[in-house]
């Protein structure tokens, strides 16, 4: 019996920027059309990553603190 592997399409980067020690990513996953906003301090490590709408995408890559302050998960 041959096993398949299952097609798995990656994250595709749609920018990226660095901005003091902080690096930010915006990808999107094709497989369940999200767009993803990537935040991580390079020094520290410490980062977040959250969901964003698509048309909110391009303010959230270039405003990430301000994007996720007005955010309410709760």
């Amino acid at each position: 019996m041959k096993h398949e592997l299952a097609q798995h399409k990656p994250s595709r980067e749609l920018a990226q920027r660095r901005s003091g020690t902080d690096e930010v990513l915006l990808l999107w996953h094709p497989e369940s059309d999200r767009v993803e906003l990537c935040v991580r301090d390079r020094v520290t490590g410490a980062g977040f990553r959250v969901e964003v709408a698509p048309a909110a995408a391009i303010d959230a890559f270039y405003h990430p603190y301000a994007y996720t302050a007005g955010r309410d998960d709760g």
